[in-house]
């Protein structure tokens, strides 16, 4: 018998899925100003006004603000979620796994 002992391979560890919950709210997030503002059809009006302002121009003026918002809110999920990914591969290769 030999005294040298062989080396086992590192396992590679499993890698996270692609398309997450978190993921899919950072996409409907950002997909949801281009839907409200290309449906033309559903804001083409002068009723109700605001203010005096007729109703096309005040719901493309709200859709700034509400755009910026969800904006801001996908950018700190997906940081949220890049953290998390950076965790787990940091955890996997403490372990002894191959980290890609």
């Amino acid at each position: 018998m030999s005294d040298v002992q062989e080396e086992k391979p590192p396992t590679p560890t499993t890698r996270p899925p692609t398309v997450t919950p978190l993921r899919v709210v950072v996409a409907l997030c950002l997909l949801a100003p281009f839907v409200a503002l290309l449906w033309v059809n559903s804001y083409a009006r002068t009723d109700p006004a605001f203010i005096g302002i007729p109703f096309f121009y005040w719901y493309q003026m709200a859709w700034v603000l509400i755009s910026s918002a969800l904006t801001m809110t996908a950018y700190q999920l997906w940081q949220r979620d890049q953290r998390a990914r950076g965790a787990g591969r940091d955890r996997g290769a403490r372990e002894g796994g191959v980290s890609r």
